[in-house]
């Protein structure tokens, strides 16, 4: 019986099959590594850092560590862009981000397709879909958006969702798989509670 082939520690970690992909990978990884662990009061800093694994930046992207992606050179982030705590995004292809733009806590953006065929599995073969994300969208805590989506401006998606098909402009949809609940309308003006400071 032959042995197993030694595979490397960073390799096995990452499940990487084309080492030139490997490098670029590793090389993100230690960015994203920077920046979870910058003093997280040091704006300057975490700015700095994050301009250098994004491929653009808007003004006022506010990305809250722990982040975590796979190239960084293939994630567009718009204007006034906010993401809570463990945001993760496996950019293999674009994943563009519209202004104002709100991410909830625990959302993942997941361009890859693996082959269902275990043997196709095995090989390491894998497609990328690119993802989309329009102006004034709010991604509801814990959800996952699939490869080959785009998300229509003014949309909210529901915590816990997992977005398997493109949605369209200015709804609310939620669940698993993620569907159209309704559209938002003018009576979602008043029934959010506003606070007025007295005069």
């Amino acid at each position: 019986m032959k042995d197993k082939p030694v595979v490397p520690v960073d390799c096995f970690f990452q499940g990487c099959y084309n080492p030139e992909y490997h490098e670029q990978i590793m090389k993100c990884r230690e960015k994203c590594f920077r920046y979870n662990t910058c003093n997280p009061c040091d704006g300057e800093a975490l700015n700095k850092i994050l301009s250098e694994i994004l491929g653009k930046m808007g003004k006022n992207t506010i990305i809250t560590p722990p982040f975590h992606c796979d190239y960084g050179y293939n994630v567009t982030v718009g204007d006034d862009f906010f993401s809570n705590y463990n945001m993760v995004i496996n950019d293999g292809v674009a994943v563009t981000f519209g202004n104002n733009v709100f991410v909830a806590p625990n959302c993942c953006f997941t361009t890859a397709e693996h082959a269902i065929d275990p043997e196709l599995r095995k090989q390491g073969i894998e497609i990328a879909k690119p993802i989309t994300i329009g102006d004034n969208v709010w991604i509801g805590a814990g959800s996952t958006v699939l490869a080959g989506v785009s998300i229509g401006a003014n949309s909210v998606i529901g915590a816990g969702s997992v977005v398997t098909k493109s949605i369209p402009s200015g709804v609310v949809a939620v669940g698993v798989p993620c569907k159209v609940l309704r559209e938002i309308n003018e009576g979602d003006k008043y029934t959010y509670p506003h606070y007025k400071q007295e005069e």
